[in-house]
C-alpha cells in the first residue's frame, strides 16, 4: 500500500510538472479591435491577419521555443470598453497587443498597457496623439494622420481646387483628427473650405446634411469618419440626385462600404498605404489567405506585420519581456515584414510611411495615384 501511495504521488507530481511545463511553453498575445458594431469589418481584418501570423510563427517553432497563443477581445471602437478589455488582457498575462483599431480606443487602452508592462503595436490607429504621448510601449506599423492629411490636401489642391469643398467629420478621435489635418493643410495651400461640419456617427439618415451640401453646390465632400456612415451618405445622396466627388481616408478600405452604398460609391477616392498585398514580401502570406477565401486587403497584412515584427524583435533580443522587446524594436531594424522593410523611430512610428490615392470602381478599390 505504501509503494502504491508513493507511485501515485510520484505520478501526480509528474503530472503537475507537465502541466507547468505546458503553461511555460506558450506565450500569450492580445488581438484587440471592433469585433462587433459598425466597424466589425475591420475587426475581421485584424483577426484574419493575426491568426495567419500566429499559425505561421508556430509552424516555424514559435518564439524562443514557445508557441504563441492569441487572445481576441472586442472593444467595439468604444473607449470605455477598450479600457475594460485592456484590463482583461493584462489579467490574461499577454506580453503584447496587436491593436487596437480605432484611435479613440487605442489611446486610452495604451495607458492601461503602459502601467502594466504590456507592449502595444497598432496596425491601424493613425491619430498622432497615440505615439506623441511618448510612452515606452506604443508602436504602429501604419502611418499618421498628419502624413495622410497632407497627401489628401495636396491631391485636392491639384485636382479640385476650383470646386466648392466641404470637410465633414464624425467628431471621433480618428474622424475629427484626420479631417482637421485636411482642413489645416488645405488652408496652408490656400484652398478654401466652403463648408465645415460634424455629423453624428451611427445615424441611419443623413438626408438633411445631404440636402444642405446639395443646396450649397458642394462639388467635393471630404468625409473624416468610418465606412458605414460614408456609405449611407453616398446612398442617400444618389437618391436625391446628388453626385459630388466623395473623398475619404483609410477607414474606407473595406468591401463593406460598397455593400452599404452600392453604385453610389463609384469613383469615391480615399487615402490608404500602398497595396501591401502586391508586395513580393507578402506573396506567400497572400497565397495562404487567398486559399482560405480571405481577402488580404485592408488592414489584414498590417495586423500580420504587427505580430511578425514583435516576434522578430523578441528573437533578436532573446527575450519576450515587453520592455526589452520595445527597446529592440526602436534600436534594431530594418525589420523584414509582409509590408516590406520597416524601421521605428524613437516614439514608435514606422519609417518610412507612405500613402496612395485609391478609387472605388465596380465594387473594388484600386490604386489611382501614388504619392
Amino acid at each position: 500500500m505504501g509503494n502504491k501511495f508513493y507511485k501515485v504521488a510520484a505520478m501526480s507530481a509528474l503530472g503537475l510538472c507537465l502541466t507547468v511545463g505546458a503553461a511555460q511553453a506558450q506565450v500569450k498575445i492580445g488581438v484587440a479591435g471592433p469585433m462587433t458594431g459598425s466597424n466589425a469589418a475591420f475587426g475581421t481584418q485584424l483577426v484574419n491577419g493575426a491568426n495567419q501570423a500566429v499559425a505561421d510563427i508556430n509552424a516555424h517553432g514559435g518564439v524562443l521555443g514557445k508557441k504563441v497563443t492569441a487572445v481576441t477581445v472586442d472593444d467595439a471602437c468604444d473607449p470605455k470598453q477598450a479600457v475594460t478589455v485592456a484590463n482583461q488582457l493584462v489579467a490574461d498575462h499577454v506580453v503584447m497587443v496587436d491593436g487596437h483599431f480605432c484611435s479613440a480606443s487605442t489611446i486610452p487602452a495604451s495607458k492601461v498597457y503602459s502601467e502594466n508592462g504590456v507592449l502595444e503595436i497598432s496596425p491601424a490607429s493613425t491619430n498622432p496623439q497615440y505615439t506623441d504621448q511618448g510612452s515606452w510601449n506604443t508602436f504602429r506599423v501604419c502611418g499618421r494622420d498628419d502624413e495622410q492629411g497632407k497627401v489628401a490636401a495636396n491631391y485636392i489642391k491639384a485636382h479640385f481646387a476650383k470646386d466648392k469643398i466641404a470637410v465633414l467629420d464624425d467628431n471621433s478621435t480618428y474622424g475629427k483628427g484626420i479631417a482637421d489635418q485636411v482642413r489645416m493643410n488645405l488652408k496652408k495651400l490656400g484652398v478654401k473650405v466652403a463648408y465645415n461640419a460634424s455629423y453624428t456617427a451611427g445615424e441611419k439618415d443623413y438626408s438633411a446634411l445631404i440636402s444642405r451640401l446639395k443646396q450649397d453646390g458642394i462639388g467635393l465632400v471630404y468625409v473624416g469618419g468610418y465606412y458605414a456612415d460614408a456609405g449611407i451618405m453616398e446612398r442617400e445622396g444618389a437618391a436625391q440626385g446628388y453626385h459630388p466627388q466623395y473623398f475619404g481616408e483609410d477607414a474606407m478600405a473595406t468591401d463593406q462600404l460598397w455593400q452599404i452604398a452600392g453604385p453610389a460609391a463609384q469613383g469615391m477616392l480615399f487615402t490608404f498605404p500602398p497595396p501591401a498585398e502586391k508586395s513580393p514580401s507578402a506573396a506567400a502570406v497572400v497565397k495562404e489567405l487567398s486559399a482560405k477565401g480571405q481577402n488580404p486587403g485592408g488592414y489584414v497584412l498590417y495586423s500580420y506585420a504587427t505580430i511578425q515584427v514583435w516576434a522578430e524583435a523578441a528573437k533578436k533580443a532573446h527575450s519576450i519581456k515587453p520592455l526589452v522587446v520595445a527597446k529592440e524594436l526602436k534600436a534594431g531594424g530594418p525589420w523584414n515584414t509582409v509590408l516590406g522593410q520597416i524601421r521605428f523611430n524613437k516614439i514608435g512610428d514606422v519609417v518610412p510611411a507612405a500613402y496612395a490615392i485609391y478609387i472605388w470602381n465596380n465594387g473594388k478599390y484600386t490604386v489611382h495615384a501614388m504619392h
